[in-house]
């Protein structure tokens, strides 16, 4: 089986290829992914490092570092 390729024949569509900054990577994005969780029953985010916290694991989902397409 490929690295990107799933039992099912579904391609993987993330990490995404990041080349630099992303227009739709906001503090708005974080804040609704922060709503979600609150809305399943995770607690708020209630300090700097919650956030701080939320958003790279939210850019590490969604985009490779440059050194791991390289």
């Amino acid at each position: 089986m490929s690295g990107t390729v799933f039992r099912f024949g579904a391609e993987r569509s993330y990490p995404l290829a990041h080349a630099g900054p992303d227009a739709r990577f906001t503090e708005s994005l974080v804040d609704s992914v922060a709503g979600v969780l609150v809305g399943y029953g995770y607690p708020r985010l209630a300090s700097v490092q919650n956030w701080a916290g939320l958003e790279s694991a939210l850019a590490a989902f969604l985009y490779s570092s440059r050194e791991s397409t390289a």
